[in-house]
């Protein structure tokens, strides 16, 4: 960070809180703060500021910075939420660093760049390069336990023999005569139908470097492209506990380009269906399949595996009976925490197996099966009375159809094509 620069906990003599620094609450999620930064590092960079401002609004935009810089890594937002700036301190100057480049930030979250070569608004070759991203597919078992995955990874590195010159060694480059030296050059860009706007870029013929080297001054390996490819062997740890969307980053160890710090390969999680169970946040719910008999008189047994593999047993007492849609929840059986050995619960539907027709062998099993069965409720009298015939497993979905009412399937309309809810209130 700048000399003239304040850290986010030295303002004032007085820690900050980073949270309010974005106007962000402290259960943020990483959407929320990734907004706010954005939001708040356009209102105050120094570019923007009327001149007798531009120092004060430097100042806050390195703090947003900085603060941006903790928030958004869960890791050092652990650290700050645990033990605050402290955390912190005699790390490398701040949260900051020793230098936080404006434009670097804004270019690779906004796609544009505020200062540099060309004036405001013009291109500049950042000092960090892009971030890699992928998903990665991991099923509830590989969540549930954690997992270690080591993979090979073609990437682009700086290369060696020409330390990233592009040219054999002592041989100086010439300029390049597309870009005259300067590293950009003008291009038209299409912005709209019809509306086309010219901007500077990067020249693709030296990369922005504003030389280049002949054919026979080219460096042998890698040919005057300056980089080269090679396999390297990459790990990625996946903490028990973690969810859909949550990412596990490696620091630089995306594509390297000369002149650039490597940025880094982002995973962002994402969690395959399973068979047995179902998650929400920490909870797991699962079907528990149980027979007639059970529902009535109890059962002791091991119900399911778990996603570790061990077997849960349960007891359920008789003179407690169990009906369709009930639901049992076993605490600490469902997900872990990442921090500590909690661990969420775990929700049971039940579901009965009724037997099939003519389980019962005779007439007599029947009625001894009726004797031990409460009795039917009380017959309905009625002064007329008709037998009707029945169709079993009929479709209650298909209840109204080809009827023309606006209720079958929930289709409520009005004529004037809106849904029908203020129809509903008025009835």
């Amino acid at each position: 960070m700048a000399a003239n620069a304040q850290s986010p906990g030295a303002m004032g003599g007085e820690e900050v809180d980073l949270y309010e620094l974005l106007s962000v609450d402290r259960d943020a999620s990483q959407d929320q703060i990734k907004k706010a930064y954005r939001k708040a590092a356009l209102k105050y960079h120094p570019d923007k500021a009327p001149e007798d401002q531009r120092e004060e609004s430097e100042v806050k935009f390195k703090e947003i910075t900085s603060a941006y810089e903790i928030l958004s890594d869960e890791q050092k937002r652990h650290l700050y939420d645990t033990h605050g700036m402290a955390a912190f301190d005699g790390s490398r100057g701040g949260p900051g660093g020793p230098e936080v480049d404006l434009n670097d930030i804004l270019s690779q979250m906004f796609g544009f760049n505020m200062g540099g070569p060309g004036g405001p608004g013009g291109p500049r070759r950042p000092r960090r390069g892009p971030n890699e991203e992928q998903e990665y597919k991991v099923t509830l078992e590989e969540l549930y336990k954690g997992k270690t995955v080591k993979f090979a990874a073609n990437k682009q590195i700086v290369c060696g023999q020409c330390k990233g010159s592009g040219g054999k060694d002592k041989v100086k480059p010439a300029t390049c005569d597309r870009c005259r030296g300067n590293g950009m050059v003008e291009a038209i860009r299409q912005i709209g139908p019809g509306m086309m706007r010219r901007e500077t870029v990067l020249c693709d013929h030296c990369q922005g470097t504003g030389s280049h080297f002949k054919e026979k001054d080219r460096c042998k390996k890698c040919k005057g492209k300056r980089t080269v490819q090679e396999k390297k062997v990459l790990e990625i740890y996946i903490p028990r506990g973690s969810m859909q969307g949550e990412h596990i980053v490696l620091e630089g160890e995306a594509d390297q380009h000369p002149d650039q710090e490597p940025g880094d390969i982002v995973f962002t999680l994402v969690e395959e269906p399973h068979d047995t169970f179902s998650r929400l946040g920490n909870d797991l719910s699962a079907e528990l399949k149980i027979t007639l008999a059970e529902a009535l008189t109890g059962f002791s047994r091991v119900v399911l595996k778990h996603l570790d593999g061990r077997g849960i047993s349960m007891e359920h007492p008789r003179g407690k009976i169990l009906r369709p849609g009930d639901c049992l929840k076993v605490e600490g059986e469902g997900m872990p925490m990442k921090r500590g050995e909690t661990k969420g619960d775990l929700y049971l539907l039940i579901n009965i197996e009724f037997p099939e027709n003519g389980w019962l062998k005779d007439d007599a099993a029947y009625d001894a099966l009726q004797k031990m069965l409460p009795p039917p409720s009380a017959p309905i009298e009625a002064e007329e009375v008709d037998e009707v015939e029945y169709e079993e497993d009929a479709d209650i979905e298909k209840m109204g159809e080809n009827s023309g009412d606006p209720r079958f399937a929930s289709e409520w309309e009005d004529e004037d094509g809106e849904d029908g809810q203020a129809q509903c209130q008025t009835q």
